[in-house]
């Protein structure tokens, strides 16, 4: 336990003892396993350093050599994720001082970025370019995100059942545990339990398609015995190619979703709630690049409107 460590006992085991204690039974186990791989480059670069040695300069070097094989926003969220664990040793008086203070985030040169999104065109391209056959098939999930903004797991854990088409409404409940056993787990927070509104060529599609599933039954987790992002990641790529247009990942679709919708003149609220974002500051921050975009051409038009008053 937390309480039998003294100044002399090695940081790593503490730490590992504190994302036990702390972090086991409280988070979901993929955020769990960020944690567990903390750990394992702590007993990779820090393996002998005591809590009464994890001083300002000892820290920085520490981030220092994390940052020579990561990007600064890994590097980032390995000092986030040390934070913690580290003032609660200071407060316990086991760390003397806090030796996170005023640290420097370093990082290797960002690998060339794919696209994030893609434009109405580009979109209407894919979608025309899909094998959409009589059978369920990954197109037809590349379809449903598009149409949705969905994330994969909660796209692999959709049912029948999920589906009201006299409403048009499709109910978001639960995710899929494809990095594990598979298996139906909770959503990412609470937020993200939510309706979304189809439009009635999708519910025409999907009334036809699913309509001798089981409704307690995925849809599309049966695909594959062990299902892979990168299964579907590369039918996406597949398809991109076939249609001249930047490939993007399935993650990218559910940018492309909220950026047409942006870009159509929804509010950011309405967005965020469709995206199942636990706040709407996750929804500015992620699509400010848009908003920024789109708050000049109000600008645009405020000075055209006061430009016709006399």
């Amino acid at each position: 336990m937390i309480e039998q460590f003294n100044k002399d006992n090695l940081f790593c085991e503490y730490y590992k003892c504190w994302v036990s204690i702390y972090k086991e039974g409280a988070i979901r186990p993929v955020t769990l396993q960020k944690y567990k791989m903390t750990i394992s480059w702590l007993e990779r670069l820090i393996p002998d350093v005591k809590l009464c040695e994890l001083d300002r300069i000892c820290y920085q070097k520490l981030l220092n050599d994390y940052a020579l094989l990561h990007e600064r926003q890994t590097t980032m969220d390995f000092h986030h994720q040390l934070k913690g664990a580290i003032l609660d040793a200071v407060d316990e008086g086991l760390i003397e001082r806090d030796p996170t203070r005023k640290a420097i985030i370093k990082g290797k040169t960002p690998k060339e970025k794919k696209p994030k999104y893609l434009n109405q065109f580009e979109l209407h391209t894919l979608l025309i370019n899909l094998n959409l056959s009589e059978k369920i098939n990954w197109d037809w999930f590349i379809l449903l995100v598009a149409k949705t903004g969905m994330r994969f797991s909660e796209a692999l854990a959709l049912t029948p059942k999920d589906f009201d088409f006299s409403k048009q409404l499709l109910s978001v409940n639960k995710t899929w545990d494809y990095k594990g056993n598979g298996g139906f787990l909770p959503t990412k927070n609470k937020s993200s339990v939510r309706k979304i509104q189809l439009d009635w060529q999708t519910v025409i599609q999907f009334s036809q398609l699913i309509k001798n599933i089981p409704e307690n039954e995925p849809i599309f987790a049966h695909l594959n015995n062990k299902i892979y992002n990168s299964t579907v990641n590369d039918a996406l790529c597949r398809t991109c190619k076939k249609s001249n247009i930047p490939n993007i990942t399935i993650h990218g679709l559910r940018h492309t979703h909220a950026s047409l919708l942006l870009f159509a003149g929804v509010s950011i609220a309405s967005v965020a709630r469709r995206l199942g974002h636990a706040s709407i500051n996750t929804t500015q921050k992620t699509y400010l690049h848009i908003i920024q975009e789109l708050e000049n051409k109000d600008v645009d038009l405020v000075m055209r409107s006061l430009s016709t008053l006399s």
